[in-house]
């Protein structure tokens, strides 16, 4: 048990290894800091989606911005579009499940505001949909994908992908990219 342990943790380190090496994935995720810090700078909001796995990283990134991340500071507008399970649940009801999230964008959203869209195929359905709203409202998109980015590689502006084929290893590098892009944030709004 103790080497099959071992080959997974050394799974995800490998993964990690490969994007400090991955010159696009580390001018990907210096971008969209700096997109997300422009957009709370002037009022914006940060919305995050996904599903499943996806889904929990969606709020686990939204309270990193509204309560606090490293600093004590104002809180930040990020607001995760997986957690009011009676819109949920009407919107699939009443149109389908792959409006779930782009309803949301368009009764909340405007202009200036961003959506990350988080999927590890790149290919879920309400996230693409979602993107295609944000787009046309004018949000800045990004999508947070596997190593091939999907679908959503194109319906995002940017796509921050992780080198792997795994769902567990890109979603242990979801998590480690949010908290670097939490940490980007509060750096540019707040000083190091």
């Amino acid at each position: 048990m103790v080497p099959w342990i071992s080959a997974k943790v050394l799974a995800s380190i490998s993964v990690k290894q490969l994007l400090l090496q991955d010159g696009a994935y580390l001018a990907s995720v210096a971008e969209v800091g700096l997109v997300m810090t422009g957009s709370l700078s002037h009022g914006g909001r940060i919305f995050f989606c996904g599903n499943g796995g996806s889904a929990a990283d969606a709020q686990h990134l939204a309270a990193e911005l509204t309560g606090r991340f490293l600093k004590e500071r104002p809180s930040l507008a990020g607001i995760a579009l997986t957690t009011n399970t009676s819109t949920l649940t009407a919107i699939a009801n009443d149109y389908s499940y792959e409006e779930v999230f782009s309803r949301q964008i368009e009764g909340l959203a405007q202009a200036g505001d961003v959506l990350l869209g988080i999927s590890t195929s790149g290919n879920s359905g309400n996230v693409l949909r979602a993107m295609e709203v944000a787009r046309r409202l004018m949000l800045s998109t990004v999508a947070l994908t596997g190593k091939s980015g999907g679908k959503l590689s194109t319906a995002a502006e940017l796509c921050i992908r992780i080198p792997s084929d795994e769902t567990p290893r890109i979603q242990e590098a979801h998590i480690l990219t949010g908290h670097i892009l939490a940490e980007l944030v509060e750096a540019e709004l707040f000083g190091e």
